[in-house]
């Protein structure tokens, strides 16, 4: 073949076809979506005999007869490098389940392309008591094949080597007989010795079973979010407020000294809270428009993608899907459902381009509106903390419990009222792995960049807008309108329509501007809970806009202004 200018990476779902990626790529990794989908796929670069090649992680798939969106995307990432001689497909294997791995394999072998098989997981199927003679599979199989452990790095560099030797092989076989076909590969190289059960397999059957499956998964989930709120309070304590008290707020300092009073004082560097800078409530485009995502957000998103990063690749996730397929049922949808609200709580705008995973337009709605009613952001959240948490766990209680509620009630309604099923949830579950830091930390990478990206320009358009407002009063008039029925309904002053405009450009930031305004407990209890039902920040808005469409959009932008209106009356009846 001429000389190698591209790498496709096939293979089932969880097969560790990107921790393979990730020793062959590093960190030179980009993510999008597939022209024409909303599936996204990764790509790299290595460095092979001297010249950069492209390395692609196609979406898992267990066959070329696509069904899924996934599939139909790595089929035609397969097609495309057929129309050209410079492309060779690694097929990653599950050495531990060898029998379903093969039905994908044939079909490459029909394909043409070049090819070479690493068998992934080899070390896991030592463990369990399968042997593969995997020179024997080589020949059989007409191509190169690797043994590889991707988690510690054994058999990459053989497989990189192996390269050159990639090539074409097609078994004689028809569909009828595929599975005989199969059945007799799998009769001539593998063996299965009696093997007895360790602790960690006695481990993963518990965490499946209900009865004792939800308590592991309470005990997971109360210690992982311990260990975002330790990891996050850490870094804003030793990083970044030091670096903002220390290095920043000197600068900032000469910086107002300099530029005097004035709109150009109050647009840059805020309102003074008695003679001295609050980077929280300044409202300062480079006082509390930097601390907010900064230094405030930042920490809690590292952690909590670094927590998520673990649980992913631990194989830990699939399984929670599965416990809790039976109660996502209730409201609509399969057990997968949790993973956008998991994400929800790190960023809301990941946890909904999250819901593209489910199947149908119905469970998509559903989701997406439970999502952006119902789940706070981890920054929403540390500032709800923040502000209610001086008075004691009740306050804490009463907004989250709330919001649980309102999930779940709102949940069964949709469910109810909305044509349609909900489909069951097909998923193989990996066994219990050892996370390779490698891959969590180029994920927790994207992911904070991506974050970054949305959260800085917003943070900062969403002051520049208070500041305008401020200045030309459009913001009294805003405030003399909305009074009446915030004070009648939700019993707050007319001051927090602040907070609620400002919540359509950041929840965070509407949260803290509740701090200043003097509000008892009970209104910032409800201020809280309004502000997280009524409506999507501007980023969460425009993604659910294109996953959903317009029309859903606003059907659900009408369930979350009632619900809103409903709940905050309520609070305000309820709480003394």
């Amino acid at each position: 073949m001429n000389k190698i200018k591209r790498i496709i990476l096939m293979g089932n779902p969880n097969v560790g076809k990107s921790v393979i990626f990730s020793r062959l790529t590093g960190v030179r990794v980009i993510a999008s979506n597939y022209p024409g989908t909303t599936v996204e796929y990764t790509k790299g670069y290595m460095n092979f005999k001297g010249n950069m090649i492209e390395v692609i992680d196609a979406p898992g798939t267990y066959s070329l007869e696509a069904d899924s969106p996934a599939e139909k995307v790595a089929v035609k990432m397969l097609e495309q490098a057929k129309s050209s001689d410079d492309t060779v497909v690694i097929n990653i294997i599950n050495s531990t389940n060898l029998e379903r791995s093969l039905n994908l394999t044939l079909d490459l072998l029909k394909s043409g392309i070049p090819m070479v098989v690493a068998l992934n997981l080899w070390d896991e199927a030592q463990h369990i008591g399968i042997e593969i003679d995997k020179d024997k599979l080589q020949k059989i199989l007409g191509v190169p094949v690797i043994s590889t452990c991707a988690i510690t790095g054994e058999g990459i560099k053989e497989l990189v080597e192996s390269l050159s030797e990639a090539s074409t092989n097609t078994l004689d076989f028809d569909e009828e007989t595929r599975w005989s076909v199969i059945g007799k590969i799998i009769k001539d190289v593998q063996k299965v010795r009696h093997k007895h059960h360790t602790a960690i397999e006695k481990f993963r059957d518990a965490t499946i079973k209900p009865l004792t499956g939800f308590p592991i998964a309470a005990v997971i989930l109360f210690l992982s979010f311990g260990l975002i709120r330790f990891i996050g309070e850490s870094l804003i304590n030793y990083i970044f407020d030091p670096i903002f008290e220390k290095g920043w707020l000197p600068i900032i300092l000469k910086l107002s000294k300099f530029l005097g009073p004035g709109i150009l004082h109050d647009i840059l560097i805020g309102t003074l809270k008695q003679g001295e800078i609050d980077f929280v409530e300044s409202l300062g485009l480079l006082t509390t428009g930097l601390y907010v995502p900064l230094a405030a957000v930042l920490p809690y998103v590292i952690a909590f993608y670094f927590v998520l990063g673990l649980l992913e690749d631990s194989g830990y996730l699939p399984r929670l899907g599965v416990l809790l397929d039976g109660f996502f049922h209730k409201i609509g949808l399969h057990g997968f459902a949790f993973i956008p609200m998991l994400l929800g709580l790190g960023c809301n705008v990941p946890g909904a381009l999250a819901t593209r995973i489910m199947e149908t337009r119905r469970e998509r709605f559903i989701s997406a509106t439970l999502l952006a009613i119902s789940v706070p952001c981890m920054a929403q959240i540390a500032m709800i903390f923040g502000l209610l948490g001086k008075y004691g766990t009740l306050p804490l209680l009463l907004v989250f419990g709330t919001l649980f509620i309102v999930w779940l009630i709102l949940g069964i309604i949709l469910n109810f009222t909305l044509k349609g099923t909900s489909p069951e949830i097909f998923v193989e579950i990996p066994p219990y792995r050892k996370p390779y830091f490698g891959v969590v930390g180029q994920k927790l990478w994207l992911r904070v960049k991506g974050f970054l990206k949305d959260a800085i320009p917003f943070v900062l358009l969403g002051v520049l807008i208070v500041n305008i407002l401020y200045a030309t009063r459009i913001l009294d008039y805003i405030t003399k309108f909305a009074q009446p029925m915030l004070t009648k309904l939700f019993g707050l002053p007319g001051s927090a329509i602040i907070a609620l405009t400002i919540g359509f450009l950041r929840k965070d930031v509407a949260v803290g501007m509740l701090a200043p305004l003097g509000l008892t407990t009970k209104q910032l209890i409800i201020a809280s809970t309004v502000l997280t039902i009524y409506f999507p920040c501007v980023a969460t808005f425009t993604v659910l806009a294109k996953e959903l469409g317009l029309r859903d959009m606003l059907k659900s932008l009408g369930v979350m202004l009632v619900t809103a209106l409903i709940i905050g009356s309520i609070q305000n009846l309820l709480i003394p």
